[in-house]
């Protein structure tokens, strides 16, 4: 991958920061967004000081707001001259139930709940796919990787927006594999099952985490690292 140019969203911690990093030691110059600039700059140092010689770069982004999305594929080809591989990482996960369901979670708030989340792990990775791709075909070669997540093959009580985003993700990788593929560009999805970042720390407590991996073949949470060669 020497020389090439890599977007990683959500890129600041967990899956995204693995995935930048070693796309980093593999030659890549690396540009990470996300929405905290402390995390973005720290995150930044951090690969830039272990992939010694990569230019590593940074961009705030809320990638709810299609516009910011838009000026984030914008702002990476101005900075780095091009873009040929896109990982779009980048999600959130809002427990939100249907109304009229019995259980501790609250309804979805369709506006705050559902859209956000659709805006933020679905319509994002079209808009900079949209935006990118062009470039990738123009150059007969790109690589896109959609991070949707075991949650889009199934689901469970209150994930129905952050599984529904997931299984979108999916199927758009169908269709812009067959539509790119024969200029070059490849376009694959990775659907990981329990790994231990922040997401599933904040919402599960130790006997929430320690049933989950009850339920792995393993019996433990995957480390981020163990995606980076995948």
């Amino acid at each position: 991958l020497d020389g090439r140019v890599a977007l990683v969203t959500g890129g600041s911690k967990g899956l995204g920061k693995a995935m930048a990093h070693g796309l980093a030691c593999a030659g890549c110059d690396v540009v990470i967004s996300a929405r905290s600039e402390a995390e973005l700059s720290a995150t930044a140092a951090e690969i830039a000081a272990s992939c010694p010689g990569r230019k590593i770069e940074y961009v705030v982004c809320d990638l709810s707001d299609r516009a910011q999305a838009e000026k984030l594929a914008a702002e990476v080809q101005s900075r780095m001259g091009r873009c040929d591989i896109l990982v779009n990482n980048a999600g959130v996960s809002r427990p939100g139930t249907f109304h009229g369901a019995d259980l501790p979670i609250k309804p979805m708030d369709m506006e705050k709940h559902w859209d956000f989340t659709v805006a933020t792990n679905l319509s994002s990775a079209v808009t900079l796919q949209n935006a990118l791709a062009p470039g990738m075909v123009e150059r007969k070669w790109g690589r896109i990787v959609n991070i949707s997540s075991i949650g889009g093959l199934g689901s469970a009580e209150g994930r129905a927006s952050y599984s529904a985003t997931k299984a979108g993700l999916i199927a758009i990788t169908n269709t812009a594999a067959l539509e790119l593929g024969k200029s070059g560009v490849t376009v694959n999805c990775l659907a990981p099952g329990p790994f231990l970042t922040d997401m599933p720390k904040k919402a599960f407590g130790i006997e929430g985490l320690a049933g989950v991996a009850g339920r792995v073949p393993v019996k433990r949470w995957a480390q981020p690292e163990e995606l980076v060669g995948p």
